[in-house]
């Protein structure tokens, strides 16, 4: 089958365009890797199991809960726009442009950083095999080796991390496997009477404050599942597609962490050094299969690991592309960034950017990187409720190919659960207070940004594919709108 097109570039009327070679079934491949749920369970959930006990199951299913609210906002959104540019191309276009620039300022450094953050887990699952590895090093080096994976054909993409997603599957199952084949506990255990590690020894009841604030954690131990929009511009039939692909991509997930959560927590010979190990599935693993399991499971999450880099290398250049695309920086800068490669139809220079990037931020404090990434996610999920509350008023997603049930019980549900997600943070000293510091810090940079430069230049104009409705393909504003004010556009505009 013949490559798709590659549309030409500004010169021919359109704006830079990326090939639209993916269906619903690549999409959801590639955005499963991102997730990487097998990372969530072996990296994430041991925080949920520590802070939680036996109660992690509760925390899980709450989290779930809130997923789908989360989830239904995504797919109504992502299908009015499903663009590149993701959250900050939808909340620019319903929210006005200021709000805009200030998601695209959160999510690009976020993105940057969490590469870097993932990347690190690669040196710690090989330490499995090989003693003294340098951890920075070999992770600078996963990312460089999946910035030249990225800038392949997005096709080639898809079918690289559907092979290591389906390995990364494997690993969940057989810890499944082990847990349910060796139940030692009541599933009800779990539910009427969860017990936590106690502070001088020994087990204690888990409190819903407890079960509560480790549900904080479990929302982000599903998060990704929104990532289905950055590729709304390479998939067929995208303005349904990018919803379902969303959906599909949130219940596969839930499924893949809650399950071999519950199996450990039945199957575990002794819930309380469990609880107290430092590395809790390596201790399940190792006292239910021996030793040779647990190697081999490493490896696997290490491939999971270096194909999560990969799927988030991919979704961070196409953010790249895109605000290069909307003439964010200089002129230069700009037309570099939304260059796409002739052959592939892969924004490559965004991706090489990216990659360096994140590179360089592997030599940093993981502390620090752990500050700066951790509460904008929810910032941005803020926006995104109030986006689709406000698309809905003012018509700016009434093209929507995707409607949520219950509107508007979703967007207030999860905002007032992100709001809970906000004290905890605000409660933590370490690392909650400190990010939400910087979040903050971030924001006020980019409105800064956006004011000082952006508006003395003339205005940030929202680009978008040729394809899009509410888009400026020739820089002009069709609306007649301020293009600072933030105006929106009525429906007919749609």
């Amino acid at each position: 089958m013949a490559a798709p097109e590659v549309r030409p570039p500004a010169a021919a009327g359109r704006p830079p365009a990326l090939h639209r070679g993916l269906k619903t079934i690549g999409a959801l491949l590639i955005v499963l890797s991102a997730i990487t749920p097998a990372s969530s369970v072996f990296i994430i959930a041991p925080g949920v199991l520590s802070q939680a006990g036996t109660g992690a199951f509760l925390s899980f299913a709450a989290a779930g809960v809130v997923g789908i609210f989360m989830a239904f906002v995504y797919a109504e959104l992502a299908s009015a726009y499903p663009l590149t540019g993701g959250e900050y191309a939808i909340v620019g276009r319903t929210l006005g442009r200021p709000a805009g620039f200030i998601v695209l300022g959160l999510i690009l450094i976020t993105q940057l950083l969490i590469l870097a953050v993932i990347a690190l887990g690669v040196g710690t699952y090989l330490g499995v095999l090989i003693d003294g590895l340098n951890g920075p090093v070999i992770a600078a080096v996963t990312v460089a080796i999946a910035t030249v994976i990225a800038i392949f054909d997005i096709k080639v993409n898809a079918v690289v991390t559907g092979i290591f997603l389906a390995i990364e599957m494997a690993a969940l199952l057989v810890l499944a496997g082990l847990g349910f084949l060796n139940v030692e506990r009541p599933f009800t255990d779990l539910l009427a009477d969860p017990v936590v590690a106690g502070d001088g020894g020994g087990l204690t009841a888990a409190s819903a404050g407890l079960i509560a604030a480790a549900t904080a954690v479990a929302i982000f131990a599903y998060n990704g599942y929104g990532s289905a929009v950055y590729f709304g511009e390479e998939t067929h039939d995208a303005h349904r597609a990018v919803a379902r692909t969303v959906l599909w991509a949130l219940g596969i997930t839930v499924a893949a962490e809650i399950i071999p959560v519950t199996a450990v927590l039945l199957g575990s010979p002794d819930i309380e050094r469990l609880l107290g190990s430092e590395n809790m599935m390596e201790y399940f693993i190792t006292e239910r299969a021996g030793d040779t399991v647990n190697t081999v499971i490493s490896l696997a999450i290490a491939l999971a690991i270096f194909n999560a880099v990969i799927a988030i290398m991919l979704l961070t250049a196409r953010l790249i592309f895109s605000s290069g695309r909307d003439r964010t920086w200089t002129p230069k800068i700009d037309g570099a960034l939304s260059a796409v490669h002739p052959r592939f139809g892969t924004p490559w220079i965004a991706t090489i950017v990216a990659g360096v990037l994140s590179a360089a931020a592997c030599f940093l404090d993981e502390k620090f990187l752990l500050v700066v990434t951790g509460t904008s996610l929810v910032a941005v999920y803020g926006a995104l409720c109030l986006a689709v509350i406000v698309g809905r008023r003012n018509g700016t997603t009434a093209h929507a190919g995707y409607r949520m049930p219950w509107f508007p019980v979703a967007p207030v549900a999860a905002l007032a659960a992100l709001g809970y997600v906000i004290y905890q943070n605000a409660k933590d000293p370490e690392i909650g207070r400190p990010s939400l510091i910087v979040t903050v810090s971030v924001i006020a940079v980019s409105a800064a940004y956006f004011v000082l430069v952006l508006r003395r230049r003339g205005g940030w104009r929202l680009t978008g594919a040729a394809d899009d409705p509410a888009g400026d393909p020739a820089g002009d504003d069709p609306a007649g709108d301020d293009p600072d004010a933030g105006e929106p556009r009525s429906s007919a505009m749609t």
